[in-house]
């Protein structure tokens, strides 16, 4: 029998709760992007001097693919204390970590001071950047998904996805400032430091506004769940999340990861890569490109929510391979428009991509949550999402480096980004529809809870076939049915 639903949050608290999970995450995302736009520009100077300038930014962009190298780990180790401990105090480290490791880039010596020891300790401050996200985003999404109204759970998990165009909105506009006011030997002598030293401020703000909400409700009832059969038979040890993961919710984390490609990987290219490609291939200026991103990233966050809440009338799916087909589509036209060098033409296509990359990302936090039950929702989540980092947004610009670098063309980079929409579409069309799931009815794959020691609070998996069909819709949708 389903467990009744927790009682949607007053509108001012879900608010609360929505704008810490946004904040933080726009911080998180501030930080992460910021190295990534600063490996772009100076990085290859300051860390890799001696390199070729396209070999210097290549080893740049490794660097860069280190902290996507440890974001497994950060959602393994995050994911199983947060669905042990709860979402809300992993939330707060992970912003601590995060931000005290952005900080610490800011006061590093280069390449001329120390030596090679520079991009060494530049790289154990990546990895400790790339763990603090593998664990943000699947307890940010979770926090809002279970305080969240049912009926508009997309259009408010959407919210925390509007936490990366935030924070790529804010870390290009701060290194666009400084790139407009500081001469180029101003900014790689000190200008760059900036905005990494901003995040200590902007932590303490985070910090402040996080510990001021709840605990989720949907876990909090679960957990209690878990005590009373842990009473009951105290000799029955209860699974760990990440085994009861790969038991019930394998071909789960199989789709989040084949889902996750193209919106990763599009992703990196448009925003991160562009900088290269533009500045060295359609010969436009650094603040061009920074400008072109930044409006673009304005928009971006405009679109999440809009997209997040079609996908509350229609359903995750097709809005997302909505997004998947686009993109695809829409990759030569988009090197087409970049190579024209005209502001415009570079606006436009990195807008439209952005717009369409929305169309996957908003509807993803819901998607992904409705996935798995309660008490490894947490692991769940956030392994999908961050292992496919390593194989899609970590090597991204790296791949389209080394392309450009091979055959001095875009084609096989609008390809690559192709190949990586068709590896979605497979994966969300083979998926079953989500959004009239209750977060907290049903149980996991149609296992029998009392047997795997887990408490019977989770949702079917995906591909779970007629266990599915017990999610039910709600009182909103039936009525539009």
């Amino acid at each position: 029998m389903s467990s009744p639903a927790a009682a949607p949050p007053a509108p001012n608290n879900l608010k609360r709760i929505v704008a810490a999970s946004l904040v933080g995450t726009t911080i998180e995302w501030y930080d992460f992007f910021l190295y990534g736009s600063a490996a772009a520009l100076v990085f290859n100077k300051l860390f890799f001097p001696d390199s070729d300038p396209l070999v210097g930014t290549l080893l740049s962009f490794l660097t860069y693919a280190v902290g996507f190298a440890a974001r497994p780990l950060g959602a393994l180790v995050f994911g199983h204390f947060g669905d042990r401990l709860g979402r809300k105090k992993l939330l707060v480290l992970s912003l601590l970590l995060m931000g005290g490791a952005t900080f610490a880039i800011g006061l590093l010596p280069t390449h001329a001071t120390v030596g090679s020891a520079a991009p060494v300790l530049l790289t154990a401050l990546r990895l400790v950047q790339g763990f603090a996200l593998g664990g943000e985003w699947g307890g940010a999404v979770l926090l809002v998904s279970e305080h969240g109204d049912a009926r508009r759970r997309g259009f408010w998990a959407s919210w925390p996805q509007t936490g990366a165009p935030a924070g790529q909105l804010l870390a290009t506009g701060v290194l666009s400032l400084l790139t407009a006011v500081l001469s180029d030997s101003a900014f790689a002598s000190w200008g760059w430091r900036i905005p990494f030293l901003l995040s200590g401020v902007l932590v303490v703000v985070g910090l402040w506004i996080r510990l001021s909400v709840d605990e989720s409700p949907v876990f909090r009832q679960a957990l209690a769940q878990a005590e009373s059969r842990r009473k009951e038979a105290p000799a029955r040890a209860e699974q760990l999340p990440l085994v009861s993961v790969l038991r019930h919710h394998w071909r789960d984390v199989l789709v989040a990861m084949g889902a996750r490609m193209a919106e990763n990987i599009s992703y990196y290219v448009i925003t991160a890569f562009i900088l290269v490609y533009a500045t060295t291939a359609a010969d436009v200026s650094k603040q061009t490109a920074l400008n072109a991103v930044l409006i673009a990233s304005a928009v971006h966050f405009a679109v999440i929510p809009a997209w997040g809440a079609l996908s509350d009338r229609i359903g995750r799916r097709p809005v997302y391979l909505l997004g998947a087909v686009g993109i695809g589509l829409w990759m030569f036209p988009f090197f087409a428009l970049v190579d024209t060098g005209a502001f415009g033409g570079l606006v436009l296509a990195v807008t439209v991509g952005l717009v369409l990359h929305g169309a996957m990302y908003a509807p993803q936090a819901a998607f992904f949550s409705e996935m798995f039950a309660t008490r490894m929702r947490y692991s769940g989540a956030s392994i999908g999402a961050q292992f496919a980092s390593v194989a899609a947004g970590a090597p991204a610009p790296l791949i389209a480096t080394a392309l450009l670098a091979d055959y001095d063309s875009s084609t096989p980079i609008a390809l690559y980004v192709i190949a990586a929409a068709l590896v979605t579409v497979v994966a969300v069309g083979v998926a079953q529809e989500t959004r009239h799931r209750d977060l907290a009815d049903g149980d996991p794959a149609g296992g029998d809870p009392a047997r795997d020691g887990m408490p019977g609070d989770g949702t079917p998996g995906i591909a779970s076939g007629a266990a599915t069909e017990r999610a039910r819709p709600s009182a909103t949708d039936a009525r539009t049915m």
